[in-house]
């Protein structure tokens, strides 16, 4: 008996740690097309809570609940890494893959609102390199989606073009006028 134990107890180290690494790749997965990843400090909240706040997340968003440490080894070596500060304490993990940033926050806000969840806020972010604390979401909920972009866009294209075409209708306008002042003139002097 004694050794069916020390057989099954040598065998667990390596069972977990296979574990492990599949949820280490399954998170760097997550990472892989990934625009945005943010923490967010979920201490309290119930598996009906969470389950709650997946099914408001638009479909180009995940939320993960993994252990911190799991978290620091997917993103270590990764652009991700900066985020590692913000892995203390109970954590969910926000995988956005999209670059639509302020749609993708605004479920958890208002989850944050219906649920009266004050406390239970985001921990930090990386988008493009660079880390957001918990301060600094206003930034990112406030970001233009990629349409209002295009709009802003076209709009400082148009402006011009705008112009130009006024421009060119009034010299267009004078020219007909002169045209007409010089015909006017030629036959009132016959």
């Amino acid at each position: 008996m004694t050794s069916l134990r020390s057989a099954a107890a040598s065998s667990f180290p390596s069972i977990r740690a296979a574990v492990s690494l599949s949820k280490r790749e399954a998170l760097r997965r997550e990472l892989e097309n990934c625009q945005l990843l943010a923490g967010i400090w979920c201490h309290g909240l119930s598996v009906r809570q969470l389950q709650a706040l997946r099914a408001g997340l638009p479909s180009t968003a995940t939320l993960l609940v993994a252990k911190n440490s799991l978290v620091e080894k997917a993103i270590e070596g990764t652009k991700w890494e900066a985020l590692k500060p913000c892995a203390k304490g109970m954590n969910a993990w926000l995988f956005i893959k999209s670059d639509e940033i302020p749609p993708a926050l605004k479920p958890y806000r208002d989850f944050q609102k219906e649920w009266k969840l004050a406390l239970n806020d985001f921990t930090g972010a990386v988008y493009e390199g660079r880390l957001y604390g918990p301060d600094d979401f206003s930034a990112l909920e406030s970001m233009p989606t990629r349409m209002e972009s295009y709009k802003y866009l076209l709009g400082c294209f148009q402006t011009p073009a705008a112009s130009l075409l006024g421009v060119m209708g009034m010299m267009k306008k004078k020219t007909e006028e002169g045209t007409e002042a010089g015909a006017a003139a030629a036959s009132s002097e016959k």
